[in-house]
């Protein structure tokens, strides 16, 4: 079934005001940019106002549909103090005061939903089909979609949840970072023919073992001339970047320390030629800047976490082990199952595929 209260916008409808709410981590923030896009393009002369969470506003800066991008502190943080209860505070009295015509919840989660019903906007929408609204939340929205997503992309839940009320037209775009939105950071100028590796997680079952980065990394300076190894400005990253560094060659081999921000690796992708990593928020980015990815995955389910509309190849337990063995395995040692020979043969079919490459 499909969504019932409120009355669909008509798509010559010109001008809407529309709040999109999500308030997660900071690939999920990335993973709306094609809805915004497909706003934009069905809507040109549409006010888009974002909201996410404080942190991952970043990774946002090459989506040029965006006319307001707001933030609120993350409930859990450790550093959250009074300045920013009275922020939080205030942005809520700006999105109630600004007349929107749309508002959708897309955290699936009490505070979006909070925001979005607090909205005042006179259709506020939300998708029930996984995480149905409670009796007294359900009095706060007009517009409730039972359009199943369970087995979509991420993507493709964010657009669903839009379309089922405000019609988009054509199909979903790509992930977007344009490329005038990055910068190119000093150490990657005339670095030539390079490939980026990003291998840290704060995420246990995403974390692969440093010996088999290092086998990757070696077979990759057989057949590019440099590497950059990504690190987020996370010490254990950092360290792990450092100790990658150390064991393939500094004469070769750079990490970006945690010194780049979203924009300066996507400045840095731009000019990749390859992509490996795990599946993080520097994947999706990856994908956004149309960099071919080598994506590894664990205990994820790739078909809604995969490359959005990237060239990539992937690499997941899933092509090995059965559903039955999966379960019976702790989630951190999944993506350990992996070995660095599967993930070499993936990169060299990708390699493969671009001429300009030798692929050793």
């Amino acid at each position: 079934m499909g969504p019932d209260s409120a009355p669909r916008m008509s798509a010559a409808a010109a001008k809407p005001r529309v709040l999109l709410v999500k308030l997660k981590h900071i690939g999920d923030a990335l993973l709306l940019t094609p809805t915004i896009a497909a706003i934009r393009e069905s809507y040109p002369d549409s006010e888009i106002t974002v909201v996410v969470r404080r942190g991952t506003q970043g990774i946002l800066a090459g989506c040029r549909g965006i006319d307001h991008l707001l933030t609120v502190a993350p409930v859990d943080s450790r550093d959250r103090s009074l300045r920013d209860v009275w922020a939080d505070i205030r942005t809520l009295f700006w999105i109630r005061g600004h007349g929107f015509d749309y508002a959708f919840e897309l955290t699936d989660g009490d505070r979006g939903r909070l925001l979005t019903g607090m909205s005042r906007a006179r259709q506020r929408c939300a998708n029930i089909s996984v995480y149905p609204l409670s009796r007294w939340w359900g009095r706060w929205f007009n517009g409730k979609s039972e359009s199943a997503w369970r087995n979509l992309h991420r993507v493709e839940k964010d657009h669903l949840a839009v379309s089922d009320f405000l019609p988009l037209s054509g199909g979903i775009p790509s992930l977007q970072f344009e490329r005038s939105a990055a910068k190119v950071p000093e150490f990657i100028r005339g670095l030539g023919d390079y490939a980026v590796i990003h291998p840290g997680t704060r995420w246990p079952r995403k974390q692969w073992p440093v010996e088999h980065w290092i086998k990757v990394g070696n077979e990759l300076l057989n057949r590019v001339s440099k590497l950059v190894i990504s690190s987020g400005p996370d010490l254990e990253e950092r360290e792990l970047a450092g100790e990658l560094v150390a064991a393939l060659g500094k004469d070769r081999v750079i990490s970006t320390d945690g010194q780049c921000d979203w924009s300066g690796l996507a400045g840095t992708l731009y000019g990749a030629r390859l992509f490996v990593g795990v599946d993080t928020a520097a994947m999706h980015l990856a994908a956004a800047c149309q960099c071919p990815i080598v994506a590894i995955f664990g205990d994820s389910v790739v078909s809604q976490w995969s490359p959005w509309k990237a060239p990539c190849a992937l690499v997941h337990p899933r092509e090995f082990m059965s559903e039955e063995e999966a379960r019976s395995i702790p989630s951190r040692e999944i993506i350990k199952r992996i070995t660095p020979d599967m993930v070499v043969s993936r990169l060299d079919e990708l390699l493969r595929k671009d001429p300009a490459v030798d692929a050793g």
